[in-house]
């Protein structure tokens, strides 16, 4: 087996890895389909980055987020790592150049959307790419008992038809265990390897009130109080409910911004 802890200390400087990530690298490696659960920030891209490297091959990684798979791949670039984005934003010829590249086997990272792999000539010119595994992040977009279901997702099944001897990895940071079953059936994995990650952080700790809804915003400005000079990030529900509570904290003198993005 190759060196994977050589890769994890010259591209991330890690010595060792989270819990879980060893194990599921070297499931996917192995050549093992895996279903991933793990929470965001647990390190859900490393577990097929690495891979990518040590194998000296092509992950083709399927996200519905545009802008997340420039990120990525600009983060990729600065760790020195090829890797590249194919997406209708780009101009016609600078895809066909992501496409000429990718046959010649110059990525280890290869982003695409779930659309874009749909297309009948991007099944035609990915044969000639030299694929270790395919990664899909968000997976339970794929699932219609899932929070963010898109029908678009759907049509990932053709992978397991189309590719029948490449490892197909699932990840996620949200799904229920019958969101969890509809990946693997949909996705068609062969005997997966599972892993879910423990959502606990030891960092964080949770109180819940139970109260009536007149209540709501005493126990706000109570807890904001208790942190003066510091930040504290508040959720609400909805836009309109985020501009209520910003008027209402500025009637209490108290600032607050307004991230509705």
């Amino acid at each position: 087996m190759p060196d994977i802890y050589a890769a994890l200390k010259r591209y991330w400087g890690y010595d060792s890895f989270r819990p879980l990530q060893e194990r599921i690298i070297h499931s996917l490696m192995a050549g093992n389909d895996v279903a991933v659960v793990m929470p965001t920030g647990g390190g859900k891209s490393l577990c097929y980055q690495l891979p990518a490297l040590v194998l000296g091959q092509t992950v083709v990684v399927i996200s519905p987020l545009i802008a997340l798979m420039q990120d990525q791949v600009a983060q990729l670039s600065e760790m020195g790592i090829p890797g590249a984005v194919l997406n209708s934003t780009l101009p016609p010829e600078q895809q066909h150049a992501v496409m000429r590249a990718a046959t010649q086997g110059a990525f280890r990272l290869l982003y695409l959307s779930p659309e874009r792999l749909a297309r009948a000539d991007t099944i035609g010119w990915l044969r000639q790419v030299p694929i270790a595994c395919f990664a899909i992040d968000e997976a339970h977009c794929i699932s219609e008992w899932g929070h963010e279901f898109r029908p678009d997702y759907r049509q990932l099944s053709a992978l397991r038809h189309q590719f029948p001897d490449k490892p197909i990895a699932a990840f996620t940071a949200s799904a229920t265990r019958r969101v969890r079953h509809d990946i693997v059936q949909q996705l068609r994995l062969r005997e997966p390897h599972k892993y879910i990650a423990s959502f606990h952080r030891d960092n964080l700790r949770y109180v819940v009130y139970q109260c009536e809804k007149r209540q709501h915003f005493g126990l706000l400005e109570a807890g904001l109080r208790s942190y003066a000079g510091q930040s504290v990030i508040v959720y609400a529900p909805t836009i309109a409910a985020v501009e209520e509570t910003v008027d209402l904290l500025a009637d209490r003198k108290i600032v607050a911004f307004e991230a509705l993005a």
